[in-house]
């Protein structure tokens, strides 16, 4: 069996996560999924608890009929050998690293085979994350799950507070 390993943020989960989700499966039997930053809420950057990420994924995998995949909080580290070190000890062995992140891409090349993610244009949490600030439309980039999640926890206005701290 060949194991993949995702890694990202998912502040929040989008569409291209998504896609990216479903190409990995074209080569890989089963994907470990990293949440980066787990140990980051309620900020500009990673306004969303590990646990609502972990929610996220869950209701958009689920409706997508994908089951064999886990999932992982990944703590920042600081020190990028650490943080691959401490990903290898905790997480099952994966044979490929999944990425659209050139830092997550070096930290594991030359040890393990990383194949770069296709971007989708336009969308990008930063993208979906400024919108929402802007009241722009951010629902067409995000799987309706993910508008459900964010609707019912208010997301919109913690993510609105967290640039007044």
């Amino acid at each position: 069996m060949k194991r993949g390993l995702f890694i990202g943020r998912f502040q929040p989960f989008h569409l291209g996560h998504l896609s990216d989700i479903k190409n990995a499966f074209k080569e890989v039997d089963e994907l470990v999924i990293g949440i980066g930053s787990s140990n980051e809420k309620h900020t500009k950057e990673n306004p969303f608890t590990v646990g609502e990420r972990i929610e996220m994924i869950d209701l958009v995998l689920t409706a997508n009929k994908i089951s064999n995949y886990i999932v992982f909080p990944i703590p920042d580290f600081g020190n990028d050998k650490k943080w691959a070190e401490h990903i290898e000890n905790l997480v099952p062995k994966f044979d490929v690293v999944f990425t659209g992140n050139k830092w997550t891409e070096r930290c594991f090349e030359g040890k393990y085979k990383v194949k770069r993610v296709n971007m989708l244009e336009g969308i990008s949490s930063t993208i979906i994350r400024n919108r929402m600030l802007k009241n722009m439309d951010w629902r067409s980039l995000v799987p309706k799950e993910v508008v459900n999640f964010i609707e019912k926890i208010d997301g919109i206005k913690r993510i609105k507070r967290s640039l007044k701290q």
